[in-house]
């Protein structure tokens, strides 16, 4: 009997087929004692497989390229904490197996991020994984993973580990579901980046047996268990208009009125460039530069190494815009050079600007780079920092940048509510705003981005965001300045729509999201679009707000 669950749709289309398990390594090893001649040869043990398991890391990560890399270079580096390690080898020094003592080190780091109230929750889904796969390399069995299959099929995991994610076939995986994560967990942005149907957030998903037919809509975060043949053939239907559409859609991004809306792709290196140049992306709307830094936490990249990474991404891009946020570190993103190591609450400490700004020689010798990349380049570049929370950081950034002798637009990223209410202000010193909806999701709510308990007050429907949303685009509309949004929420094309209604003068995502956002605005005039956004800022759920203007849209 068919029956229909609902969690969080974080990555469009739609995928129908037999459910399969993600594979687990054995949990917990036997505890028991070992002769304490033994110890050296069982630490022995623990460091190769540590080392190995790191170097496999970062394999997946040269393969995957992008922002995966980034995500499995820092799992890598968790792997071999100093710290970790030497508790590792004082537990075996006692008697423990090599196994245990890695078992039991972990489950104690593992300890005290649950104890300071799951505030890096996101982080222990990856340390799980790291624990798994040295534990199951010292066991001698199989490595944690996605299942053997010669079928394709609808994978189903408590939460996807990114080294998982990041390597993923899309021509056996038709789509997945997790229990736990958030729209803007590191699954589901991968997810979007390989344009894998998937549901996260879903209570209950790891009840379904093995070989259950489910349908997963991407778009809507609907799982239809042992759907009829009707449901099957509407849903298909639905896809196979969806990717007409797609087809049809060209060219830069407009409303049916000509109102011009550039569509733009968030990028993680110049591995992620080709996907973007292929989707018709008019320029890159975010340059994430935290993957050149997360190859060595202990020192930042040289001048020259950033340049030639840079002036990668600005090539691809001729007449086209660029906008490169400088390096946010801190919080999920710790450097040993960079960040405090004792923070009680990172998100809430020296992160962003904040780190930069106390280390200027690393901004510095950023911006100089970009300077450099740029030289003899027709590209528009623009330079932004995260994390800006008032008038102060606006001006100290611009003077940065003015002093590395930077040709270029300087911009502050709006992600703090204080950046939202005071956005004009801001503006006196800096040429644009790009709005960073996760983390202004995060902050607004109080809810920490990769907590899947909290993913309602993540939602970036939420009437409260998109009253900030307005805030921003009204001030940069008064001063004559432009607004971007590039946090996920302009993936979704119906809040596209809704974002362009409110003011919002760029939109920038993940390449597989741009065919689906262009194609959506194209259906609508600039007034239908500000008719849905006052509609949906009308409405007090984030729910109510998307059939708000789901209604206004469709004429309803």
């Amino acid at each position: 009997m068919e029956t229909t669950l609902r969690g969080v749709g974080v990555s469009h289309g739609v995928a129908i087929g037999e459910v399969r398990h993600m594979g687990t390594a054995v949990l917990e090893p036997p505890a028991k004692q070992i002769p304490a001649e033994d110890a050296a040869r069982e630490q022995g043990r623990a460091r190769k497989a540590v080392e190995a398991v790191a170097a496999d890391l970062i394999a997946r990560g040269n393969l995957a390229g992008g922002e995966a890399q980034a995500v499995l270079e820092a799992q890598a580096m968790m792997a071999q904490d100093p710290e970790l390690m030497a508790d590792v080898e004082r537990r075996i020094a006692v008697g423990s197996t090599a196994e245990r003592a890695v078992y039991d080190a972990f489950a104690a780091y593992r300890a005290l991020l649950a104890g300071a109230g799951e505030y890096l929750a996101g982080r222990v889904a990856d340390l799980d994984d790291v624990r798994n796969r040295i534990v199951a390399r010292l066991l001698g069995v199989p490595m944690p993973g996605v299942p053997d299959s010669d079928e394709p099929y609808v994978l189903i995991a408590r939460d996807l580990a990114p080294a998982d994610t990041a390597l993923l076939d899309p021509t056996l995986v038709l789509g997945f579901v997790t229990e736990e994560g958030g729209p803007t967990s590191h699954s589901a942005i991968l997810a979007r980046a390989l344009g894998v149907p998937a549901v996260v957030a879903l209570p209950g998903a790891g009840e379904l047996a093995e070989g259950t037919v489910i349908a997963v809509d991407g778009s809507t975060g609907e799982i239809f268990v042992e759907p009829s043949a009707e449901k099957k053939a509407q849903l298909e239907s639905a896809a196979a208009q969806r990717k007409a559409a797609l087809s049809a859609s060209t060219g830069p991004g407009a409303t049916s009125d000509g109102h011009k809306v550039p569509l733009l792709a968030n990028v993680g290196g110049p591995a992620d460039v080709p996907a973007a140049v292929e989707a018709g992306a008019e320029g890159v709307g975010l340059f994430r530069t935290e993957f050149l830094f997360l190859d060595d936490s202990k020192q930042a990249p040289s001048e020259e190494k950033q340049v030639e990474a840079y002036r990668q991404v600005l090539e691809a891009f001729p007449e086209g815009r660029v906008v490169v946020r400088v390096l946010d570190a801190g919080a999920d993103k710790p450097l040993d050079f960079l960040t405090p190591a004792d923070e009680p609450n990172p998100a809430l400490g020296v992160r962003g600007l904040r780190s930069l700004l106390d280390h200027p020689d690393v901004l510095r010798t950023q911006l100089t780079a970009l300077a450099k990349a740029s030289e003899g380049l027709p590209v528009y570049l623009e330079v932004m920092a995260p994390m800006v929370a008032d008038r102060t950081d606006a001006k100290a950034f611009a003077d940065a940048c003015r002093a590395a002798g930077l040709r270029a637009k300087f911009g502050a990223m709006v992600e703090i509510p204080s950046a939202a209410l005071r956005a004009r202000s801001i503006l006196q010193e800096v040429e644009f705003l790009s709005l960073g909806t996760n983390d202004l999701a995060q902050y607004t709510f109080a809810a920490d981005r990769q907590v899947g308990a909290v993913s309602r007050l993540q939602d970036p429907w939420q009437p409260a965001l998109l009253d900030l949303v307005a805030l921003s685009a009204e001030a940069a509309k008064a001063e004559g300045k432009s607004c971007g949004v590039c946090g996920e929420a302009a993936s979704d094309p119906l809040l596209a729509c809704v974002l362009t209604g409110l003011g919002v003068t760029s939109l920038s995502m993940g390449a597989a999201s741009i065919p689906y956002v262009r194609a959506t605005l194209a259906k609508y005039t600039l007034a239908q679009c500000e008719r849905a956004a006052s509609a949906a800022r009308a409405t007090d759920t984030a729910e109510e707000a998307r059939t708000a203007a789901q209604a206004v849209l469709s004429g309803e």
